[in-house]
């Protein structure tokens, strides 16, 4: 299936971002070496009447994706519960930051339903789906993202999914990424980090 193939074939190689000149703590995520630009990609935000979505920052902020689905018995939920607990404990920087999931499974979740789910863990959040599965996977794929549905004769649908969360800057390169089962207090400071560089660039 695709996603065993692609996991087989593509190596996503990681590297701890060091610290810059010791001023800032050393972040909790990831970050892939080259970084990928994401900013030609876009989808339809399902929040917003299906505008176009970009997969960059507006100036000063930081947005963070998810690929997930609203089915999901365990990682979704907990990943969206442990986003909303790191922006509940930024304060006021919470502000900059925005979230947009994707789901990889549209044919169970419609627009209403994807908007309700995501905008119930961070309200104003943007539920980005398409029909099109050449226009998913092509999103997917420059993330380093993978998945499969597949349904069993019985009707049972089953999806597989890679369970990272991606942090993309105004310029619409991924800055960091995070394991699943990071803890909320390292988003919290790795996202404070990040709208703080952004606010630096925009001065």
């Amino acid at each position: 299936m695709r996603l065993r193939a692609a996991l087989g074939a593509v190596a996503i190689s990681v590297l701890l971002l060091s610290a810059c000149g010791g001023e800032e703590a050393e972040p909790a995520g990831i970050v892939r070496d080259p970084a990928p630009d994401l900013a030609a990609l876009s989808l339809p935000d399902a929040a917003n009447g299906n505008a176009e979505f970009a997969f960059k920052a507006d100036p000063g902020r930081l947005l963070v994706v998810y690929f997930g689905y609203t089915s999901c018995p365990d990682v979704c939920p907990t990943t969206l519960a442990d986003v909303r607990s790191a922006l509940e404990d930024m304060g006021d920087d919470a502000q900059y930051v925005d979230l947009a999931m994707i789901t990889v499974d549209p044919d169970r979740d419609d627009a209403e339903r994807l908007t309700a789910y995501v905008q119930s863990f961070v309200p104003e959040s943007h539920a980005l789906r398409t029909d099109d599965p050449d226009a998913l996977w092509a999103v997917a794929e420059p993330f380093g993202a993978f998945y499969e549905v597949e349904t069993a004769a019985d009707g049972t649908v089953e999806v597989g999914h890679t369970a990272f969360l991606y942090g993309i800057d105004d310029a619409g390169l991924l800055q960091l990424q995070w394991a699943f089962g990071t803890e909320p207090g390292d988003l919290r400071s790795d996202f404070t980090l990040l709208v703080n560089r952004a606010k630096e660039n925009r001065e």
